[in-house]
């Protein structure tokens, strides 16, 4: 194993492990402490800083593994369906990221389609899942799930991970390269 697979893999496990915590620290806001969707950040920067691959592991092992771990999310639909939006949320930004130039603008093009397409994939989850245990899982709920209730993580999503990307990019901390 050379010594920039071994950075990578511990990047990755420094984001899995943060995305394991920050939902306890979110959590002590009910009001909006799911809403700011804290698991979703992590694997976010990871896609970015380490790579696609990696964000895609790390998206789609966080939500199981913490629905194993500590009963929540709850495994369905919850956590299986989080587990294909994340994946997703990991390799669309670790592949744009790569692709566009290393420009402000793509951090927020990348991250915009990102969330975008992880929560179409949340949304066909869903429905997939619904379907198999009988239950239905409308228009109104997929758009309440996705971006109705997701408002506040929404914004510091766009205001938050720029940021990080942006100061561990200047930092020389990024492997996605």
């Amino acid at each position: 194993m050379t010594s920039l697979q071994i950075r990578k893999l511990t990047y990755a496990a420094l984001f899995l492990a943060l995305a394991l915590v920050l939902p306890f620290l979110t959590g002590q806001i009910p009001q909006i402490g799911s809403a700011l969707s804290p698991m979703h950040i992590p694997v976010l920067l990871c896609g970015f800083l380490v790579g696609w691959p990696w964000g895609l592991a790390v998206g789609f092992i966080a939500p199981l593994l913490r629905s194993l771990i500590f009963g929540m999310p709850v495994i369905v639909p919850g956590a299986v369906a989080m587990a294909f939006e994340l994946a997703v949320y990991g390799l669309v930004s670790g592949i744009l990221y790569r692709l566009l130039p290393k420009k402000k603008w793509s951090i927020y093009v990348t991250l915009i389609v990102a969330m975008l397409a992880g929560r179409v994939i949340w949304g066909i989850a869903r429905l997939i899942i619904a379907g198999l245990s009988g239950n239905s899982f409308t228009w109104a709920l997929f758009l309440a799930g996705a971006f109705t209730n997701a408002i506040p993580g929404i914004i510091l999503h766009i205001i938050l991970i720029p940021v990080i990307v942006m100061v561990l990019e200047h930092a020389g901390l990024s492997l996605n390269k």
